[in-house]
């Protein structure tokens, strides 16, 4: 039952922190940077998506150009993915 009010509180966090993102009151940097604990298990491709002006297309090219799997989550990524990311989204 714990884990199951644990998943719950993780999905409500999150889909507050993508409407933060889509906001624009979150950026995805500090995300990025220091990922809070319950963004650790989220896909990479999911966060970039609520990211405004980001589509599909655009998210899966970044995610290529950085050799990262749509797959792959926040808490996953290494530092050189995690700093190629960052550099990319700056532009």
């Amino acid at each position: 039952m714990d884990a199951l009010a644990r998943a719950n509180q993780i999905r409500i966090q999150r889909a507050q922190l993508k409407r933060d993102l889509k906001s624009g009151r979150r950026s995805i940097h500090s995300l990025l940077l220091e990922p809070p604990e319950y963004v650790e298990t989220a896909k990479v491709f999911d966060m970039l998506l609520a990211v405004p002006k980001y589509g599909r297309v655009k998210v899966n090219k970044i995610l290529a150009h950085c050799r990262i799997a749509p797959s792959k989550t926040i808490g996953g990524l290494s530092e050189r993915q995690r700093s190629e990311l960052i550099s990319l989204l700056h532009h």
